[in-house]
């Protein structure tokens, strides 16, 4: 397939030497576009590794995001207040509510077991 692109002069210089590996570029590119997309999802890692510990439901009703988590969910709160969010972020947002649904279903089953015993 063709594709014609405009870019900046600078870039063009700089990607002259380059032609031949252009598709290269491109596709190391839109890796790191896409994962850069998804690494605001960190949290869930955070806490997949702590279910993977099988905690006890008293550990479990104590969870909490870490400082780093918490805080990128306020930047986030805030900027959606103040002035709207990037699809990224909006696509942040989403993960973050359902690893929040998650984890308040583990806290209620935690919570049955507790109260059975």
């Amino acid at each position: 397939m063709l594709m014609t692109l405009n870019i900046p002069e600078d870039l063009a210089t700089r990607l002259k030497p380059l032609e031949n590996k252009i598709p290269l570029l491109l596709e190391l590119g839109l890796q790191e576009f896409n994962a850069t997309a998804i690494s605001g999802f960190k949290g869930a890692a955070e806490i997949l590794e702590f279910f993977a510990k099988q905690p006890a439901p008293e550990e479990i009703m104590v969870l909490q995001p870490s400082k780093t988590l918490q805080t990128k969910i306020n930047t986030l709160l805030e900027k959606n207040r103040h002035e709207g969010l990037s699809s990224v972020e909006e696509q942040q947002w989403e993960q973050y509510q359902y690893l929040e649904h998650l984890v308040r279903i583990a806290k209620a089953k935690a919570y049955l077991k507790l109260n059975q015993s």
